[in-house]
C-alpha cells in the first residue's frame, strides 16, 4: 500500500450540497486511482455524498460525489454520471471521518471508500427476490446434500439466503434446495431485497442492577443524553456485569431515536450477546461480521443508512457503516489485539471509534477488565472519564491466584501438566466442577524436528516452521495457511521414524490430559478445530451447560465467556508471552492471564487460578498474582515514558516486500540514506533489517521502524520520505502507523 499523498489532490468538500444537471462534480471511486474524477451531474442533478454509478472506460463503477469538479479541461469531453443510487447519501461527518482516517493512516482515500462500501449489489435497483429460510421438520428422505443445506440454515440462525448463495455455501445444486420447498422443510419467500429490522424497545425493563452497576449506568445515561462527544472507560473486574451497564446506555441512545454500535472482538461471542440484547429490547439487532451472508451484509448496509437498523453488533469494520444518527459506540474488551486491522487499511478500531464519535457528537464506552495502557493513560491525562466496577455481580467473588514454580517440579520432558495442577483438576472432577487448562498455542506441536539430521520442517513459501495439527493429520503454516500431510520420512535426510514434535500445543496437551484423566470428558477450544462459527458456538454452549469436565483452550476462551460451573483455571505456560522483544509483551501477558483467570468462579462457587511458571519472581507474574493492576500500569507507564515509546511517543512500521531479497534490501538501504524528511521532525530511523518472519508467501520482507515524539507531524514526514523512491511493480511498501505487532 502506498501512502496517500494523492489525497491532497482531491477536491475539498464543497459548501454547495446540490449540483444541477450538467454541473461538473468530483466523484471519488473505489478504483485504485490517485484522484477524484470529474463528471457531469445527471438529469435531475445530484447532491454531495450521493452514491453514483459512473462510466470508467468500458465499465460502470461505484462512486461517491465528493464535491465540485475541478475542471481545467475540454468540458465537452466530460462524461455524465450514469445513475444516482437509491440509497442514503453519505453524510458530511462520514466523509470527514474517512478523510481523517486516510490522512492519519496514510491510506489512499479510494481504499477508505472501498472499506466503507463493502456490501454486494449496491448498484442494483430495489427489487423483489426469492429467499430461502429454514422451515419445519426434517425431509422425508435424508441425503448428505440435504443435510448440508439444513446445517447451513441452522448455522445462520434463521437468516435468509438467495438460491445461489445457499447452494454455494452448502456445496449443492439448486435442485436440492428446490426439492425441500414442497415438503415445508425450507420456506421460499418473495421479499424486498432489503427490509428494516424489528424495532427495539428501550422502555422494556432490563435486569435488576446492583448499586455500583446502577451508579455506572446512570453516569453513562447522562453522558449519552447530553448528545455531545465523550469517552468513558468502563473498567470492571471479570463477571462484574459491564454488559448490563452499557446496555443501559444503549437504551438511552435508542430512546433518543439515535443509533448504537457495539463492537465485539470475537465472532463466537455474538450468539450469547444477541440473546441478551433480544431479552433486553424485545428484538434482535443487525449483525455485521464475517459470519453473516452477503445478502444480509447488503441489507445491514442499506438499513443502517436509511435508519432501519437501530443497533448494530459487529466486528471492527462495522465502524465504517453509513450510520445516519450514531449516538453511541461501545468497544467491548477494548484492550483486545484483534481490534487492530493488520492488512489492507491498517487501523485501530478502538482509536478510530473515538475519532468517529468526535464527528457525530456520540458517546464512546470502552469496556474491559484489563484496559489497554493507552486508555489508562488517557484517563490519567483527563481525556477520558473512568467508571469502576470493583466486585463481581451477586454472590460471585474473584478467584484466588497462585504461581506453581515449575523449577521445583520433577516433570518428564513429555509432560506439561505438573502434579500440583493435576491434583487440583482431580479435586474438581470429584466435586463435579469444571477445570480449564489454558495454553495459547494452536495445533499439536510448534516444531517438528528430525532426530537423525536436525532438520526442522518449514513452510516452502514462508520463513516459518510448520505446526503439526495431529487432529487434522497435517502440517500447517500459520502465516500463509499452506498445509501438507505429515510425512513418514524426513524431507531432508529421508530417514523414517525419526521425526519428533518439540513443545506443546493444545492438541498435545489434550493427549496428555486424556491419558491422565481417562474417565473425564475433555473439550478442546481452538479456532482451527471448528469448521464453522455454528460449531464453535455449539461447543461453547455445551461447556456452559456443564457438559465437559476439562476444557483445554487457546486465548479464544479468555474472551468474555461465562462458564458457571468452572472453578479452576490452570495456565500451562504463563511465561510464553514474556518472550521476545515486543514492547507490549508485559501488558499483553498481564491482560491475558488476568482475563483467563477470570473464567473461574463466576457463580456461587469459589474459583482458583494456578499459573505454571519458571519465573515466579518476574515482575509481571508477581503483579498478576497480587492483582495489583494500578501498580502494574504505573510501572509499565513509567518504563514506556522513559523509553519514549507509545503511548508517550509515536511509532510507524514500514514493511517492504518483494520476490527478490537483494532488490528489497537495496530499496530499504536507499530509504535509510534519504532520511532527511524524518530528521527534520526529530524522528529516529531503525533499519532496514529482515522482519522476524522474513518471508511470507514467497515474498521477502524487510522492516524499518520510525520513532518520534508524540507531537511530531510524523505522517507528513513519512509521505515526503517514501515519496523520494519510485517502487518497482513487484515491490510493495506498507506503512503501519501505531503498529501493534512487529512481525
Amino acid at each position: 500500500m502506498a501512502p496517500c499523498a494523492q489525497n491532497a489532490y482531491l477536491t475539498p468538500m464543497s459548501q454547495t450540497h446540490f449540483f444541477p444537471e450538467g454541473t461538473l462534480v468530483a466523484v471519488l471511486t473505489c478504483e485504485p486511482i490517485d484522484r477524484s474524477l470529474d463528471y457531469k451531474a445527471p438529469v435531475g442533478g445530484c447532491e454531495v455524498g450521493a452514491f453514483v454509478e459512473v462510466p470508467l472506460g468500458p465499465r460502470k463503477v461505484l462512486g461517491c460525489v465528493w464535491g465540485a469538479g475541478r475542471g481545467g479541461f475540454d468540458l465537452s469531453k466530460a462524461r455524465a454520471v450514469s445513475n444516482v443510487l437509491d440509497v442514503a447519501p453519505m453524510r458530511d461527518e462520514m466523509r470527514s471521518f474517512l478523510e481523517k482516517v486516510a490522512d492519519y493512516t496514510l491510506t489512499p482515500l479510494a481504499a477508505m471508500l472501498r472499506l466503507a462500501t463493502r456490501a454486494p449489489g449496491l448498484m442494483n435497483p430495489p427489487s423483489m427476490q426469492k429467499v430461502y429460510r429454514r422451515g419445519e421438520g426434517q425431509p422425508k428422505r435424508e441425503t448428505e446434500a440435504r443435510t448440508r443445506v439444513l446445517d447451513v440454515l441452522d448455522e445462520y440462525g434463521g437468516l435468509a439466503f438467495t438460491l445461489k448463495e445457499l447452494a454455494d455455501t452448502a456445496g449443492v445444486t439448486p435442485s436440492v434446495i428446490k426439492g425441500l420447498v414442497p415438503q415445508g422443510v425450507i420456506f421460499e419467500e418473495d421479499t424486498p431485497r432489503d427490509l428494516p429490522y424489528g424495532r427495539l424497545d428501550p422502555a422494556q425493563a432490563g435486569k435488576e442492577l446492583s448499586g455500583p452497576q446502577e451508579g455506572a449506568a446512570k453516569a453513562l445515561r447522562i453522558s449519552v443524553a447530553s448528545q455531545s462527544y465523550s469517552t468513558t472507560l468502563l473498567k470492571g473486574v471479570t463477571g462484574s456485569g459491564k454488559t448490563e451497564v452499557y446496555l443501559e446506555a444503549v437504551a438511552e441512545c435508542l430512546a433518543q431515536g439515535r443509533q448504537a454500535l457495539v463492537l465485539l472482538p470475537e465472532i463466537a461471542l455474538t450468539a450469547e450477546f444477541l440473546t441478551r440484547v433480544e431479552e433486553r429490547f424485545g428484538a434482535k439487532p443487525a449483525e455485521w461480521h464475517s459470519g453473516v451472508t452477503m445478502t444480509e451484509r447488503r441489507r445491514v448496509w442499506k438499513m443502517v443508512g436509511a435508519g432501519g437498523a437501530q443497533m448494530v453488533i459487529g466486528a471492527r469494520s462495522a465502524l465504517y457503516l453509513p450510520f445516519q444518527n450514531l449516538g453511541l459506540i461501545v468497544v467491548d474488551e477494548e484492550h483486545d489485539q484483534s481490534y487492530k486491522q493488520e492488512d489492507g487499511v491498517l487501523y485501530s478500531a478502538r482509536d478510530m471509534a473515538v475519532l468517529r464519535a468526535t464527528f457525530c457528537s456520540a458517546t464512546v464506552v470502552l469496556a474491559s477488565a484489563t484496559p489497554s495502557l493507552e486508555s489508562w493513560v488517557n484517563v490519567e491525562a483527563g481525556k477520558y472519564t473512568r467508571l469502576d466496577l470493583e466486585s463481581r455481580f451477586g454472590p460471585a467473588v474473584m478467584p484466588d491466584m497462585h504461581a506453581l514454580d515449575l523449577r521445583s517440579e520433577k516433570m518428564p520432558a513429555t509432560r506439561f501438566v505438573s502434579d500440583a495442577l493435576a491434583r487440583a483438576v482431580t479435586k474438581r472432577i470429584g466435586l463435579g466442577e469444571q477445570s480449564l487448562l489454558f495454553l495459547n498455542r494452536r495445533g499439536y506441536a510448534p516444531v517438528t524436528i528430525c532426530r537423525a539430521c536436525g532438520h526442522q520442517i518449514a513452510c516452502d513459501h514462508c520463513d516459518a516452521r510448520m505446526v503439526e495439527h495431529r487432529f487434522l493429520k497435517r502440517l500447517v503454516c500459520h502465516q500463509c495457511g499452506e498445509t501438507k500431510p505429515m510425512p513418514e520420512a524426513c524431507p531432508s535426510c529421508q530417514v523414517e521414524g525419526r521425526l519428533a514434535p518439540v513443545g506443546p500445543g493444545v492438541e498435545r496437551l489434550a493427549e496428555e490430559v486424556t491419558e491422565r484423566f481417562p474417565d473425564a470428558k475433555v473439550s478442546v477450544l481452538s479456532s482451527d478445530l471448528f469448521g464453522s462459527a455454528r460449531a464453535l458456538k455449539a461447543a461453547i454452549r455445551e461447556i456452559a451447560e456443564g457438559d465437559t469436565d476439562i476444557v483445554i483452550g487457546t486465548q479464544l476462551v479468555a474472551k468474555g465467556h461465562n462458564f458457571p460451573n468452572l472453578t479452576l483455571v490452570g495456565v500451562i505456560d504463563a511465561d510464553l508471552g514474556l518472550q521476545g522483544s515486543d514492547l507490549r509483551a508485559a501488558e499483553r501477558t498481564f491482560q491475558l492471564m488476568r482475563q483467563v483467570a477470570g473464567r473461574a468462579g463466576r457463580s456461587e462457587k469459589k474459583g482458583v487460578a494456578l499459573l505454571q511458571t519458571y519465573q515466579p519472581e518476574h515482575p509481571v507474574i508477581r503483579a498478576i498474582i497480587a492483582g495489583d493492576e494500578e501498580g502494574f500500569w504505573r510501572a509499565e507507564a513509567a518504563e514506556r515514558k522513559m523509553a519514549g515509546v507509545p503511548p508517550y511517543g509515536r511509532m510507524a512500521g514500514i514493511i517492504l516486500s518483494g520476490p527478490d531479497l537483494a532488490q528489497v534490501m537495496d530499496i530499504g538501504n536507499a530509504l535509510a540514506r534519504r532520511a532527511g524528511p524524518l530528521q527534520q521532525v526529530g524522528a529516529q530511523l531503525f533499519g532496514p533489517a529482515p522482519a522476524p518472519i522474513a518471508r511470507v508467501r514467497g515474498r521477502h520482507r524487510i522492516r524499518l521502524l520510525v520513532k518520534a515524539e508524540k507531537t511530531a507531524p510524523i505522517q507528513r514526514a513519512l509521505s515526503a520520505w517514501v515519496g523520494q523512491i519510485k517502487l518497482p511493480g513487484s515491490v510493495r511498501l506498507q506503512i503501519d502507523i501505531d503498529p501493534q505487532s512487529f512481525w
